[in-house]
């Protein structure tokens, strides 16, 4: 399975000149080599020698690569679009505008990178000849044991916050576990994650009314900073809350995917909360955190963590999972956190959502699940 791994570039001066007149020498040729084939309607068989661009071989090959997968993606969606106008003949026609690369952003191959304890080297152009740059990196002693007990894939650089963010996709090696039981974890506000195995083992993970108090702290301190008119400062605050608030589902998620590791579990069912925001009914105090909690992020972590380990994640529809009574089936609405059916069942609601996840064949895949 392949993961990435991210790491800060720490350069000089004149390194980081360097990188970013590569990244941008790189988007340039990726865009320009879009437009020819866009002009010819069609891929030729493009190489080193046709494009002229200020960089090492090795990029005009992978910037070549680029647009070639690009261009392909480009097609596919006209056809699809020209299938629908067809289709809907009566309004307004769909278009498809070519891609256009505009963030700075350069890849190299697993050959023309090595990654040593503190440092990453690869070429740039220097005076008009292909140099190996070897620049500082910040990389934590567990990142770099993974870098070096598993193959390596792509080397990509890109800038964020004016800072740049070196990428290293990584070919997992994955771990053969002696699992076969099944999970189920119910995501909420209150209580951020319930656990329960099919051996019925229950786990309460997180702090709702923790996460709450530190949304609306910091929510109240952008609305002092916005009287004043401080953008900065209001910028600031809200990366400060999203650093805090993915170290707790960070956190969370090791619990959970630790959990299931320690109950020999195979398959985790998470719930589908893709559209949760606009389905969900939930109080008007708890509205503001609903559209601004992270179930997304949170079901992601819990995946790439377990993934990691073997074990799979699947995920279900969550209709009416905390309204079905386990035992006979029936919909009841549960009293703040107690639930209790006519057949004599009865129990936390969250735990009563989870069991029923547990029970559900799941119907999609990660790749389903939208932010």
């Amino acid at each position: 399975m392949q993961t990435t791994i991210k790491i800060k570039l720490v350069p000089n001066k004149a390194q980081k000149k360097l990188i970013e007149m590569t990244l941008s020498e790189y988007i340039s040729s990726v865009n320009n080599i879009v437009s020819d084939f866009a002009i010819l309607d069609n891929i030729d068989k493009r190489t080193t020698k046709d494009v002229d661009a200020y960089m090492p071989s090795t990029l005009i090959n992978q910037s070549i690569s680029d647009a070639k997968s690009i261009f392909k993606k480009y097609k596919k969606a006209c056809k699809k679009a020209d299938s629908w106008n067809k289709k809907h003949k009566e309004k307004q026609p769909k278009t498809v505008t070519l891609p256009v690369l505009r963030k700075p952003v350069a890849i190299w191959n697993n050959q023309n990178y090595k990654v040593s304890e503190a440092a990453v080297s690869f070429p740039v152009f220097v005076d008009g000849k292909s140099q190996r740059l070897k620049v500082k990196a910040l990389i934590p002693n567990e990142t770099l044991e993974r870098i070096q007990n598993n193959k390596l894939g792509t080397f990509r650089i890109s800038v964020k916050n004016n800072k740049l963010i070196g990428q290293i996709a990584i070919e997992t090696n994955i771990q053969e576990l002696n699992v076969h039981g099944t999970m189920s974890v119910d995501l909420g506000l209150k209580i951020p994650a319930v656990c329960v195995t099919d051996s019925d083992k229950v786990k309460f993970v997180g702090n709702g009314r923790k996460n709450k108090y530190i949304k609306r702290y910091f929510r109240s301190k952008r609305k002092e900073l916005g009287k004043t008119k401080k953008v900065n400062a209001i910028k600031k605050n809200q990366n400060k809350e999203q650093r805090i608030m993915k170290d707790i589902d960070h956190k969370a998620s090791r619990e959970i995917v630790n959990f299931a590791k320690d109950n020999n579990i195979a398959l985790i069912n998470l719930e589908n909360l893709a559209n949760i925001r606009k389905t969900a009914r939930t109080s008007r105090k708890n509205r503001k955190n609903l559209h601004t909690w992270s179930f997304y992020r949170l079901a992601q972590y819990i995946e790439y963590k377990a993934n990691l380990l073997g074990i799979e994640v699947k995920y279900v529809d969550p209709a009416y999972t905390s309204q079905i009574c386990p035992m006979c089936g029936t919909k009841n609405h549960a009293k703040d956190r107690k639930y209790t059916c006519n057949c004599g069942f009865h129990g936390h609601r969250d735990i009563v959502g989870a069991i029923n996840i547990r029970n559900i064949v799941p119907v999609t895949d990660g790749q389903s699940l939208s932010a």
